[in-house]
């Protein structure tokens, strides 16, 4: 994984060594010789006034191996931290507690959300699931929004959301790295060990965001049209609606277009909070009349920003299947989807039915986790004799033992590096 930041900060640094060579290769020279100068001088007693090596004396051994120490120098690099939004609708409430227990792990932070339109008692289950699992009191990095949202689909409230848990993160969450924005439906496909061993080795600002300025048939959908989301000003859920009047293209910034799921980076999650130069703001504005607004907001800004804009990966880190050419909705994932699932290396994968037995499968050959238990890390140090849950034992959360997911997150991550995809395919 070295390869990959080496790779990365040679690109994002080379401009900038260009010319800056000369002086202190002239500088360096000069001390060189006069330490050489220096070598040639002894004392009366033929000492050399600086030496370059110790010489050993007294009865101790004379072998030079005795007297050396290893280094306690770490070869490793300390691993990063998610910071995970886990959102759902009426009736998820179960699938949203399978995926946050298979996504779990104690070093990352945890934002959970039911909308408003669930029932009382399914976002009290989750409640009481979250407040009195045991692990989770334990470290204290699960949040749940009590006062729910109420969520439009394809409406700029979802991007509002997003927000929302992306402030409760910075508010709470203490130190993390990216930031990750799931649904229910969405499920891991490798272990949280192989993400945090493999994203060990990339630099922290990367922002992985599928997109792209080629809005092509939406510049005419999506971005002429101007719609409403009632869920901005009602207290019950409705569609959004359409107004008869369009307008013109944006000229102040330039639109982009892509997944509604992405993990960003934390110095761009703090500028979207933030705004200090008032982009996001002035995006947000314009996306609140925009519909499927969550996949053009962030892209848009992104990519506009001087400061992030040569920092995208162009991936949204899922397998998701789709009609060609693409339908509102992708295909539900099933048994039959599984090697296709392994074979992409993406560490993430929707849409799922809730208990589909392709989940089972995942668990079983690719999480190694138990039915409602979390997936085992590093941090388990327990038994797993007779179905027994191996972290209701909680060792070391710094400790990672990553398995075949990281070798596979490593391969995805190696080609989105690559010279072929990774600058050409920035914010054009």
């Amino acid at each position: 994984m070295k390869r990959l930041k080496s790779y990365y900060m040679h690109l994002r640094h080379h401009h900038a060594m260009e010319g800056k060579w000369i002086f202190p290769l002239v500088i360096g020279s000069m001390v060189s010789l006069f330490l050489l100068f220096l070598t040639t001088l002894t004392s009366p007693d033929g000492t050399p006034f600086l030496p370059f090596y110790r010489s050993i004396t007294g009865t101790g051994s004379v072998f030079v191996e005795s007297k050396l120490k290893p280094l306690p120098i770490s070869t490793l690099p300390p691993p990063p931290r998610f910071a995970y939004l886990i959102s759902g609708s009426r009736g998820d409430g179960v699938m949203l507690k399978r995926t946050l227990l298979a996504l779990y792990h104690p070093s990352n932070q945890y934002v959970v959300h039911l909308d408003r339109e669930s029932p009382a008692d399914e976002r009290l289950d989750l409640q009481n699931f979250v407040e009195n699992h045991s692990i989770f009191q334990k470290f204290k990095n699960v949040n749940m929004i009590t006062k729910a949202n109420l969520v439009t689909y394809r409406g700029p409230t979802m991007v509002a959301n997003t927000l929302h848990a992306a402030s409760i993160l910075l508010k709470k969450g203490g130190d993390w790295d990216w930031f990750i924005n799931l649904s229910a439906s969405d499920y891991p496909l490798v272990t949280q060990d192989d993400l945090l061993h493999t994203f060990s080795y990339l630099p922290r600002d990367l922002n992985f965001i599928d997109h792209t300025s080629n809005i092509g048939w939406k510049e005419f959908q999506r971005a002429k049209p101007i719609i409403v989301d009632p869920g901005l000003y009602m207290d019950k859920k409705a569609d959004v609606f359409w107004v008869t009047q369009r307008r013109s293209v944006p000229t102040a910034f330039k639109l982009f277009t892509g997944s509604a799921w992405m993990a960003l980076s934390r110095p761009f999650i703090d500028y979207c909070i933030w705004g200090w130069d008032n982009l996001p703001r002035v995006v947000l504005m314009y996306y609140a009349n925009f519909i499927s607004s969550p996949e053009g907001y962030f892209h848009t800004v992104v990519c506009n920003a001087q400061e992030f804009r040569n920092t995208t990966v162009n991936n949204d880190l899922h397998f998701i299947s789709w009609d060609n050419p693409p339908k509102q909705h992708p295909h539900h994932l099933n048994i039959n989807d599984m090697q296709k699932m392994v074979d992409s290396n993406a560490p993430f994968a929707r849409k799922f039915h809730q208990d589909d037995p392709v989940l089972d499968k995942v668990d079983s050959e690719l999480l190694s986790r138990g039915s409602g238990m979390p997936t085992p890390g590093g941090w388990c140090i327990g038994s797993r004799e007779n179905g027994t849950d191996p972290c209701s034992v909680i060792g070391d959360p710094a400790i990672l033992r990553p398995g075949p997911g990281a070798k596979r997150v490593e391969t995805l991550i190696s080609s989105l590096l690559s010279a072929n995809n990774f600058r050409p395919r920035q914010c054009k």
